[in-house]
């Protein structure tokens, strides 16, 4: 069996097509463009500053602490909301390169955050408090700007070619 005929059971389940021709099909694809708004948008100040750019006197510790409780509750809601859009076009989104594209760079955002935490922040307490942080640090929020830009411009574009 191919991955696009496991898809194509996925969309045509029960579970796929009540999803599809549910009235309420749009407030689920509305909670996963906020809760993308919400955590992206976290993630993006946390990048900022992981840069250098934004909030300097402010250590990158501090930062994190207070705005990855939106990161990580607006990623888990925009994941499981995502889950369920599939669910309702796995086949469709499975043949569409931007679906492909999408994938692909909320993978490697995920990568590059998990880098970051395992990695990069082992070492935090020599930089933490540095107006502007190590180039490592300010390539890998670089890195995760430009993968979720790609993330949410994919997205729409799938939108447009379905």
């Amino acid at each position: 069996m191919t991955i696009l005929e496991v898809c194509q059971l996925i969309e045509n389940s029960q579970i796929g097509t009540s999803i599809r021709e549910s009235n309420n099909y749009w407030m689920l694809n509305g909670a996963h463009v906020l809760s993308l708004a919400m955590s992206v948008g976290a993630i993006f100040w946390f990048d900022l500053r992981a840069m250098g750019v934004n909030m300097r006197h402010v250590r990158v510790s501090e930062v994190y602490r207070q705005i990855s409780g939106w990161m990580y509750g607006g990623f888990v809601t925009m994941f499981i909301t995502g889950v369920l859009l599939f669910w309702a076009h796995a086949a469709t989104s499975y043949m569409n390169i931007y679906f492909r594209i999408k994938f692909l760079a909320m993978g490697l955002a995920v990568l590059n955050a998990m880098y970051f935490n395992v990695k990069t922040a082992r070492g935090i307490a020599a930089w933490d408090a540095n107006p502007v942080p190590p180039p490592g640090v300010r390539i890998a929020g670089i890195f995760s700007i430009v993968m979720w830009a790609g993330v949410i411009a994919a997205g729409r574009l799938m939108a447009y070619t379905f």
